[in-house]
């Protein structure tokens, strides 16, 4: 199972490679094509594992002016 995340930057905020720094500090992957990160589960994730990963996508973007789309398949 995996959560994709698609970023959407603001050029009032935080550079691209700092959000990279803080989405790779989390688990995250870079990936080419629809979506800019990916999040490997170790099995089939709860939608309350989902939730708290969003939780904590939320804080570590926080400030940084990114907006973020999860996706969980």
């Amino acid at each position: 199972m995996k959560t994709y995340l698609l970023v959407w930057f603001n050029s009032e905020g935080e550079r691209p490679s700092e959000v990279n720094r803080r989405l790779m500090s989390l688990g995250f992957e870079l990936t080419k094509g629809s979506y800019d990160f990916e999040f490997q589960w170790n099995g089939i994730a709860s939608l309350d594992q989902v939730l708290e990963l969003g939780d904590k996508v939320y804080l570590s973007l926080h400030g940084t002016g990114a907006m973020f789309k999860l996706e969980t398949m």
